[in-house]
């Protein structure tokens, strides 16, 4: 392939990635969100709050910041698929999709996202818990604003993904979180 084409190929999946910003997290809807937040906007959270734990847990903010960012990025193929909705399908695996999306990328781009997917959905270091704990209390916390917007039926997916959490640091950012309003954070400012 021509360094042309290998740079098409990347741009590509570049271009791909911008659908995650109109993506629907579809699993919302089931407790009955209108107009629930987007993939993008949840990956970019759950980095952020990756970084967070990983400096909490004496882990590579850098890294875990990198795994969470990839860790949705196979939606924009197979979509966002709930947990009810995997009862009934069988999806492909993220890391055979990730290789679709980079067919065309060139090979240092397809190499180093493949391996960042491949980390996030079968490794076992303190990194990848960490970023698995990051998503589950980035889905927790948006729950719990969902709850502030009056979707009551938010609250069993609260319960259920803080329950999922591994690491102290997110535990405990969990407890402190279910003491706060979402707009504590202006606190900051108004003193």
């Amino acid at each position: 392939m021509t360094d042309d084409a290998l740079a098409k190929g990347s741009v590509g999946y570049l271009l791909e990635m911008g659908t995650l910003k109109r993506a629907r997290r579809t699993g919302w809807w089931i407790v009955g969100v209108k107009d629930p937040e987007t993939v993008a906007e949840h990956s970019f959270r759950t980095a952020v709050i990756g970084a967070v734990l990983a400096m909490l847990e004496g882990a590579d903010p850098a890294k875990v910041a990198l795994l969470c960012t990839f860790h949705d990025t196979q939606e924009t193929r197979v979509g966002d698929i709930p947990w009810v909705g995997r009862r009934y399908l069988s999806a492909a695996k993220n890391e055979d999709v990730t290789a679709d999306q980079l067919a065309d990328a060139h090979p240092a781009v397809a190499a180093g996202i493949q391996a960042v997917v491949d980390e996030y959905e079968n490794g076992d270091s303190v990194e990848v818990i960490v970023a698995h704990d990051a998503d589950r209390l980035e889905c927790m916390l948006q729950g719990m604003e969902y709850l502030e917007q009056g979707y009551g039926n938010a609250q069993e997916w609260v319960d259920s993904t803080r329950a999922r959490l591994k690491t102290a640091s997110a535990i405990a950012l969990a407890d402190a979180a279910q003491g706060m309003s979402s707009a504590d954070w202006q606190r900051t400012y108004l003193r």
